[in-house]
């Protein structure tokens, strides 16, 4: 794999809506026998609604904030770009180390500027998402999307570093019960008292290590660092399909960002299934309930806010549409490379969309923070049903085809969703 990463970081994102293997290519990226020599895994967006399976000899653990390296020893970096929640955190530590992982929280860095997602936060999110009704986003509930436009509104918003000043931490926690009472009905959401809250608070920064940039550099110098994303492109903030996305950037341009403030080079490694999915509500003109069927899905569920997981043919249009936006990637994973041949075999094989009437094989890509434009390109993909085509049924071919449809070597195939059923690709690139 060297000859494919040279001495570049890796920044991995999902080409999809989420949920295509990121969690499990971290993993693999970062175990010994790669010997890729990871210093440290980076989350560059989202926060505790990220959701990334490994499966690792047996043991499976859903990663939410911690790195996805974390069954390999590898340090997590939780950045500036990332939103934290210490509560989730504190519950995701106790799992791991009832999965054998010593002091899971010993192996955290979390930057001070890092945005605090509270109670509060959580309590605001799912009323907002219930007042929607059957106009819902497709939240997670998680408090993510509070956090992110409570601190736009808010220069002051908590972060990580004031979890230090419990003076400060107390008067700003008022603060936002202030300004979110009116929308919170204390029958249905509630939050816990703001000293009860400040003690919490205080005792999680005191069994983490909380830094600062230079704590990146330092990490840096031990190795290469992995980017791992959250979510999927085609959920980007700026570039989703609008108002059904995260308010988060997925692209990998914060990953690139950092990487280079700190004198390194970084390879983009695209991550996508051989199929489509989508978690709740939002665009997906290649939804098939009867290919969902036949693929039945291990580690995905309906989730209260988040709604139910939706299965569909593969959605070459889109999968173009998240390279542009990513700037192209180096690079490709493709994962359940398994689900081919047991569609085939039970008589429903997967298609795939090579373009939609009207609009031909490609989106257009507007302007930098153009919501009318991404609400428009919702609208067009809700409104349309795409032409499609049978895949190859051979395994090895759907993967050149993908390959070839992003224009990228595909390094990293994998047939099940444990680290076993990784298998490696060696092409000809520097």
């Amino acid at each position: 794999m060297t000859t494919v990463f040279g001495d570049r970081d890796i920044i991995v994102v999902d080409l999809g809506f989420g949920d295509a293997g990121k969690g499990a290519t971290v993993d693999w990226l970062c175990a010994p026998d790669a010997g890729l020599d990871v210093a440290a895994v980076v989350r560059f967006n989202g926060g505790a609604q990220a959701a990334h399976n490994v499966v690792v000899d047996g043991r499976h653990h859903t990663f939410s904030q911690f790195g996805s390296g974390t069954f390999s020893g590898v340090p997590t970096v939780l950045s500036k770009h990332v939103l934290v929640e210490p509560i989730a955190l504190a519950a995701e530590a106790r799992a791991l180390a009832a999965l054998g992982v010593p002091n899971p929280l010993q192996l955290l860095h979390i930057d001070a500027h890092a945005l605090l997602t509270t109670p509060i936060h959580v309590a605001a999110n799912r009323a907002r998402e219930d007042a929607r009704g059957d106009g819902r986003h497709g939240s997670c509930g998680k408090g993510i999307g509070e956090t992110a436009a409570y601190a736009l509104d808010h220069p002051d918003a908590l972060t990580v570093g004031d979890c230090h000043r419990p003076a400060v931490l107390r008067a700003k926690l008022a603060a936002m019960a202030d300004h979110y009472r009116h929308l919170v009905s204390p029958s249905m959401h509630r939050w816990p008292d703001h000293d009860d809250m400040v003690i919490m608070y205080s005792e999680f920064v005191a069994a983490v290590r909380i830094t600062d940039d230079g704590d990146l550099a330092a990490l840096a110098d031990g190795g290469r660092l992995v980017y791992e994303g959250a979510q999927g492109v085609l959920l980007d903030e700026w570039r989703g399909f609008h108002p059904h996305t995260t308010w988060s950037t997925v692209e990998p341009s914060n990953a690139r960002a950092l990487s280079a403030e700190h004198g390194r080079d970084s390879h983009v490694l695209g991550v996508t299934r051989t199929y489509t999915t989508r978690h709740g509500a939002g665009p997906m003109p290649t939804e098939n309930p009867t290919l969902g069927a036949v693929l039945p899905e291990l580690h995905n569920g309906t989730g209260s806010y988040q709604g139910t997981f939706r299965i569909g043919d593969l959605d070459e249009v889109l999968m173009r549409y998240a390279t542009k936006v990513c700037g192209g990637v180096d690079s490709l994973a493709v994962t359940h490379l398994d689900a081919v041949t047991r569609a085939a075999a039970a008589g429903i094989p997967i298609r795939s969309a090579r373009r939609y009437p009207g609009i031909g094989d490609l989106l257009p890509l507007g302007p930098w923070k153009d919501l009318a434009h991404q609400q428009h390109l919702t609208d067009v993909l809700s409104a349309l049903t795409p032409d499609t085509v049978e895949l190859p049924t051979h395994p090895a071919d759907v993967a050149a085809h993908l390959g070839s449809l992003v224009g990228a070597p595909v390094v990293l195939t994998s047939d099940g969703p444990s680290r076993a059923a990784r298998r490696v690709r060696e092409p000809a690139v520097a």
